[in-house]
């Protein structure tokens, strides 16, 4: 499963440059990823919900910068009761205990 803000975070990624710790895909690379992303997992709907536990976790986990993006996704995943996390960046998920980190590198 996954969320919008997923999908935007993966395209600010996969568009940026290589050097800029991006994926240096063109858009219309990143656009057929995105296609294909979209075929193997079911979109969660944003709800209201998600605002709140937002609010919730930043003020808790004393989130800010641009780490509130990830303490976003995590928001979707509490309300939607989602525990796994597929992320290259599993460092910036530490601080939520709840969510289990999993890398691309680790799936078989």
């Amino acid at each position: 499963m996954l969320s919008r803000r997923t999908l935007s975070s993966f395209w600010a990624v996969a568009t940026r440059p290589v050097s800029a710790n991006g994926l240096g895909m063109t858009t219309i690379q990143a656009q057929a990823e995105l296609a294909r992303i979209k075929s193997l997992f079911r979109l969660l709907p944003d709800t209201p919900g998600i605002y709140n536990e937002w609010e919730t976790l930043v003020v808790r986990h004393r989130v800010s910068g641009k780490n509130t993006h990830d303490a976003r996704i995590v928001a979707a995943m509490n309300v939607h009761v989602v525990t796994d996390l597929l992320t290259f960046n599993g460092d910036d998920f530490k601080r939520f205990p709840d969510i289990k980190v999993i890398s691309p590198t680790d799936v078989k």
